[in-house]
């Protein structure tokens, strides 16, 4: 007699198999928990490894806008809750946006007349109370609603509290075929009532069809972990006036187009190179620093020693520091494309949800219960 081969064995069987547990995949296991449904997790590698936890650790919920922003607010409620309940490491310091230049402060302003206490304008000796900058600062804001985590200890420590409310997790674990009800994997089959696929930029690999249509690409970011020049606690997360280029709550200020264009003119490598200039501090008192943007489908795997001495260096000028200590480099890959979220239903029972555009650890816990919402008339 012939023995069944591994992925014709039974494995398991769930309400809802997700397959992918970084922050997407884990926001979808909190909720379901929380409704009572029985929740098993397939993910490839052995732990999460990916944009999840290769990021600042910011909330940055006050700078969203549209559905990201209805998302943000709800997941800094799940944040805060997960900080409580499954000790990760939380900081309540908002954020802090450096203007070095009269149209960063316009930008500022407008923002803060719109936004109705979500953003408070800054002066020069405030700023610099808040964090450690360098010269040249004419002003700025403080956004008191975001937070930061430690990303390379919030997963996991998401992860094991799931396991402790009977979440199943079949680590090291490849899905080789999803369809409606079931789940084929490396080690077995799965059976499902609901599947959601949160694999962030792979979703070509399981339906390329499906990412074409959507337009998705990796976005490429470099990013460094440096020791603190000054030695000092720094409670928000750090942004500057480049940053005020990358996040969708300030498209709509007037003064964000002659920004811009300045930017672009007096910057041309920095823009091209789609700096964000930002830092936070982690809990053992390095900057993580960053960052730098590339998108393609297929990107190519060797990186330009200009976008980490780039980074660097206007980091440095940022701080008003001399040369920086880099402990680490990475590079951290997640999903872009036109529309901010991805959400498609390839065949009956089985979703997709990928955030593409770089907000996963700031929006997923609050887009995930809306998903799940609309799961039932999704029945395989």
């Amino acid at each position: 007699m012939t023995s069944a081969l591994p992925w014709d064995t039974p494995l398991d069987a769930a309400d809802l198999v997700i397959v992918g547990a970084g922050i997407v995949g884990l926001a979808h296991a909190v909720h379901a928990v929380s409704r009572g449904l029985s929740v098993v997790v397939v993910e490839r590698d052995e732990r999460a490894v990916g944009a999840s936890v290769r990021n600042f650790g910011h909330g940055c919920f006050t700078a969203q806008d549209g559905p990201a922003l209805r998302y943000a607010m709800a997941a800094r409620t799940a944040w805060l809750r997960l900080a409580a309940e499954a000790g990760l490491w939380l900081e309540e310091g908002g954020t802090v946006v450096v203007a070095r230049a009269e149209d960063e402060y316009a930008v500022l302003e407008e923002f803060a007349a719109a936004r109705d206490g979500q953003a408070v304008l800054l002066d020069t000796r405030q700023v610099a109370e808040r964090a450690p900058v360098g010269d040249g600062v004419v002003g700025g804001a403080w956004l008191p609603l975001d937070v930061r985590v430690d990303p390379r200890q919030a997963v996991h420590a998401i992860a094991a509290w799931l396991a402790g409310k009977g979440v199943r997790f079949h680590w090291g674990t490849s899905a080789h075929l999803v369809e409606p009800g079931l789940v084929t994997t490396s080690r077995g089959r799965i059976r499902a009532g609901h599947v959601i696929m949160a694999v962030g930029h792979d979703v070509d690999r399981h339906f390329p069809g499906l990412a074409e249509r959507a337009g998705l690409r990796r976005c490429v970011l470099r990013m460094l972990r440096v020791a603190d020049p000054h030695g000092r606690r720094v409670a928000p997360a750090v942004l500057s006036g480049f940053s005020l280029l990358r996040y969708g709550g300030f498209e709509s200020c007037p003064a964000r187009s002659a920004l811009r264009a300045r930017l672009e003119r007096e910057h041309p490598a920095l823009t091209r190179i789609g700096l964000n200039l930002m830092f936070t501090q982690r809990p053992d008192g390095d900057l993580t620093i960053g960052d730098t943007h590339a998108y393609a489908v297929t990107p190519e795997p060797f990186d330009a020693d200009e976008l980490d001495r780039s980074v660097l260096a206007e980091t440095a000028r940022l701080l008003g520091a001399g040369r920086l200590t880099v402990r680490e480099r990475w590079r951290g890959v997640y999903a872009s494309a036109p529309d901010p979220f991805l959400v498609a239903d390839p065949m009956p029972g089985v979703r997709v949800v990928s955030v593409t555009s770089g907000i996963g650890m700031t929006t997923a816990l609050g887009l995930a219960p809306e998903i799940l919402d609309d799961l039932p008339a999704q029945g395989a």
